[in-house]
């Protein structure tokens, strides 16, 4: 992907650290909310996919109670990070308003990402939001999670939630115009880079740590996250959030701050994910109705199409789609159980609910989590 197609991107991941967001600790900079939630109202407007992950709560809270450094205890961590999420969701919520868009607050941790059940939970209220235009406002869910579930900063919160609902684009916001060749603190010759490969093994020599003290990342953080968005093959953009209109400017092509090149497109990098690094865990026949409209329909596998199951599975892990002849059609991350599938197998998704007493989803398995072998 070019910069040139970042205009073709239908979902994006926008990062905004503590210190814009706070004017370097000094409270919410509303007047640059307001230029950010435009742009993004705009992008929402053009039928764009977008998700916000707003640093800023411990740094709120930290100004609305007095701190003047950030505390080290995670007691005080969390009551600073409680009293200051109040603010930002009350000024993003306000602001969205104006635009005649709805925000949602989506407050997560690491657990919630590396459990399974939960992870697929938080994917489907993510899509569910944005097939309802509203714009999730994301934020580490600072006031509960311990030193063993925290992302570490937002950064890598931003790069897991392009994972998670498998964004285009992430574009992190940041003090810093992009990455740059040296420290500029020290080395005021220090160039802008503007493009380089996630893999670039120059990448781990010029990413520094951050010296604002009041968030937990630094160009390194930004560095990790822009490999880690490449694994589903989510390109990065690292640019100055002071810049007008940045967030238009950087969709639109333009050549601001660091563009960070995934090494692997998009799909290839679902297949390989779904195709390899997950282990089956059980297999579903389908009819020839089924078979034809998974290889040349490009559809959601429906229960209908199922002639049997077999294997022990829950929802969300991955099974194998075959035809009668046992020959593999498919893999895919299954929306129900192995209990559940058997009984449903052959049905409508009409009968669903009258069947297993509820009805979660109409499709055994959705397309976006199906690939074709």
């Amino acid at each position: 992907m070019s910069r040139a197609d970042f205009s073709k991107a239908k979902r994006v991941v926008i990062k905004i650290g503590s210190s814009l967001l706070t004017k370097h600790g000094q409270g919410l900079d509303k007047t640059a909310i307001k230029t950010w939630v435009k742009q993004m109202a705009s992008l929402r407007h053009e039928a764009i996919d977008v998700i916000l992950v707003s640093s800023g709560s411990v740094a709120e809270g930290m100004c609305r109670l007095g701190m003047k450094v950030r505390p080290t205890k995670l007691h005080e961590l969390q009551a600073a990070a409680s009293v200051g999420q109040m603010g930002l969701v009350r000024v993003f919520d306000d602001n969205f308003q104006q635009h005649q868009l709805h925000a949602a607050q989506v407050l997560l941790t690491h657990d919630d990402l590396s459990n399974r059940q939960r992870y697929l939970n938080a994917r489907s209220t993510l899509l569910t939001l944005l097939k309802f235009g509203v714009v999730p406002v994301i934020n580490e869910n600072d006031a509960v999670a311990t030193e063993e579930i925290r992302f570490g900063d937002n950064d890598t919160l931003a790069a897991l939630v392009a994972n998670l609902v498998e964004a285009d684009l992430l574009i992190i916001l940041t003090d810093q115009q992009g990455l740059l060749t040296a420290d500029p603190g020290l080395h005021p010759d220090a160039e802008l880079i503007s493009k380089i490969s996630v893999n670039d093994d120059r990448l781990d020599v010029v990413a520094g740590d951050s010296r604002s003290g009041l968030g937990r990342g630094g160009m390194c953080t930004k560095v990790r996250a822009a490999r880690l968005a490449a694994r589903s093959g989510a390109a990065t953009v690292i640019a100055a959030g002071a810049v007008d209109d940045v967030i238009t400017q950087v969709m639109a092509g333009a050549d601001l701050g660091t563009y960070l090149l995934p090494d692997i497109e998009p799909l290839v990098a679902r297949k390989r994910w779904l195709a390899a690094q997950l282990q089956v865990k059980g297999c579903v026949i389908l009819d020839e109705g089924a078979v034809n409209m998974l290889k040349n329909k490009g559809k959601s596998l429906l229960a209908v199409g199922v002639k049997s199951v077999s294997g022990s599975f829950e929802r969300g892990e991955l099974v194998s789609c075959v035809d009668d002849s046992d020959l593999e059609i498919a893999r895919g991350l299954i929306n129900y159980g192995s209990a559940e599938a058997q009984l449903i197998a052959g049905k409508h998704s009409s009968e669903f609910e009258a069947i297993l007493g509820y009805f979660d989803d109409s499709a055994l398995i959705h397309r976006d989590n199906l690939v074709i072998i």
